[in-house]
């Protein structure tokens, strides 16, 4: 067992785990934090996306040690965000993946939601090639991909109206 030193979600958490945990592992299983899917534990479907320092990261592929000293955002952190940042409920992002209904069994959601949230962070107006280039490490065997694409595009162009992504 090793002690790790984690930022996630604003907070600061020490976490006991197995030194060859996977962050995803750590997230889940550690911390209760399930909203990070275990999917293929091989960085194939990119269900366990989370942001490090901003950027997309499969939580499957890094270790706790990689990340220490550095700030984690999950998928449950995203409204806490929204709220801290003026906003109410969920964020833009994610009222505009429910409103154009870019789901359907709901397991890739939280991945394609942090990929999309990163590419929002750092380009104010993607076009579809920006979005498709940008969730290209996520898959989704239910939707066909156009509700998503759609929802990304609404939530940069509400965004503005609405405080944060």
């Amino acid at each position: 067992m090793r002690v790790f030193h984690l930022k996630i979600n604003g907070d600061s958490v020490d976490v006991a785990a197995p030194e060859h945990y996977s962050l995803l592992e750590i997230l889940r299983y550690e911390l209760g934090l399930t909203g990070s899917k275990q999917g293929c534990d091989k960085g194939d479907c990119g269900a366990c996306t989370v942001q490090v320092d901003g950027a997309p990261m499969l939580a499957c592929l890094a270790l706790p040690s990689m990340v220490e000293g550095k700030s984690i955002t999950t998928i449950e952190g995203l409204a806490v965000q929204h709220c801290m940042d003026g906003g109410e409920g969920a964020s833009v992002l994610q009222n505009a993946f429910d409103e154009a209904g870019a789901l359907q069994c709901g397991f890739c959601q939280p991945g394609m939601i942090m990929s999309a949230q990163a590419l929002l962070e750092h380009n104010d107006s993607p076009n579809r090639d920006d979005i498709k280039q940008a969730l290209s490490g996520n898959l989704c065997r239910c939707t066909g991909y156009t509700q998503i694409y759609t929802a990304v595009e609404a939530a940069a162009k509400n965004r503005g109206d609405h405080g944060s992504a």
